[in-house]
């Protein structure tokens, strides 16, 4: 097993998620939600079926992620200008405080993860040959 690439894959997701949960544990936040307000935060007023789109997420599996999210007072939807079918996501005030807590627990799990690969030319090595199986190294220059 020590050779195969998948199993190694996922043995390390597993490991990054793990550190990941605990960073940020009393938050109460899950990877999935912690994408989600990622992209809310960086383009406020985006559509739930753009951002689904983007996270390869089920529409219906994010209407309930945001569903639990507007529960929290985290984020909200709005009806959208010509189109009032479409829902526009927001970040709340709460939300906003929110997310900056959470990007600087992030900053410090992602910093590990960095000095557990060796530091930052290994992270973008790293990276590049993840993309190389990604996308077969058409993104091997990000």
């Amino acid at each position: 097993m020590s050779r195969i690439i998948g199993y190694k894959l996922r043995r390390a997701q597993l490991a990054v998620f793990q550190d990941f949960i605990e960073t940020v544990q009393e938050m109460e936040i899950r990877p999935a939600e912690f994408s989600v307000l990622g992209l809310i935060a960086e383009n406020p007023g985006q559509k739930q079926t753009d951002i689904a789109s983007a996270l390869g997420i089920k529409p219906a599996n994010l209407v309930n992620l945001i569903d639990g999210l507007e529960r929290r007072g985290i984020a909200e939807r709005r009806k959208g200008g010509t189109d009032k079918r479409a829902h526009s996501l927001y970040l709340t005030r709460h939300g906003v405080e929110f997310v900056g807590d959470m990007i600087r627990k992030w900053q410090a799990h992602e910093e590990r993860m960095i000095e557990r690969l060796g530091g930052p030319a290994e992270r973008d090595l790293f990276l590049q040959m993840l993309n190389r199986i990604i996308d077969d190294g058409s993104a091997a220059g990000e």
